[in-house]
């Protein structure tokens, strides 16, 4: 894993946001588009802002989420709220947001239409920026829930999985660990010694489903975008 260490989140947010505009624009000149998909949270709120007032042809560019809560997307707890309040902003405004939630009860009954949904966007991915829970977990794949085994098949053939964790609200929609290690651009951003401190017991350990970063930190290259 490589790892690229920042000072502050101020300056990571800068050198982060150039080297995703930098890799967008390769995809655009390769494919016609381009596409990444982010977590939500707290984290990457600087990067999202410093992204939306960097001027490249957003209009080529499809973003979608890692994973998403099973809430209205007026509700606070929901990342495209956050994403379209924080990222989809000046500049970003033109890009084009694929949603991960869908008028259902439940999110099962909903993986087909997200799926054909999200088909739609240029693939593979060119970007995706993960972040890590506390346990281990990573976009909504979760040690805790019924759903850790399907989420980490490789063998699967869906992009897509709902998920209830037992240790957080809300049931989720999460993209599977094999659509997420098929992006071409795999990063991990992370702030704050308590995270470096689970990433290193994640690098110290084996067991995949006990923390589920380790699933992706084991088999792809992935590059660590950490500040204090």
């Amino acid at each position: 894993m490589k790892q690229s260490t920042f000072e502050s989140a101020e300056q990571l947010n800068s050198v982060f946001s150039q080297r995703i505009v930098e890799l967008l624009e390769q995809g655009i000149a390769k494919k016609g588009r381009a596409s990444i998909l982010v977590s939500g949270g707290r984290t990457p709120l600087g990067l999202f802002k410093a992204l939306s007032e960097t001027n490249m042809d957003w209009s080529k560019v499809d973003i979608s989420l890692a994973d998403e809560r099973w809430v209205s997307t007026d509700d606070d707890a929901s990342n495209e709220k956050l994403v379209r309040n924080n990222l989809l902003q000046g500049y970003a405004s033109k890009a084009s947001f694929y949603s991960l939630v869908a008028d259902k009860a439940d999110a099962a009954d909903a993986i087909d239409e997200v799926s054909a949904r999200v088909s739609a966007m240029s693939q593979p991915f060119d970007v995706l920026i993960l972040g890590m829970g506390e346990d281990g977990h990573t976009a909504s794949l979760f040690p805790c829930s019924a759903q850790i085994q399907q989420g980490l098949d490789l063998n699967t053939d869906q992009q897509l999985i709902a998920v209830t964790p037992t240790t957080a609200p809300h049931q989720r929609i999460s993209f599977t660990l094999k659509a997420l290690l098929s992006s071409q651009n795999i990063f991990l951003h992370l702030t704050g010694e308590s995270k470096k401190q689970v990433l290193e017991q994640a690098l110290a350990g084996d067991d995949e489903f006990a923390m589920p970063i380790r699933a992706v930190l084991s088999r792809a290259d992935v590059e660590l975008m950490w500040a204090a």
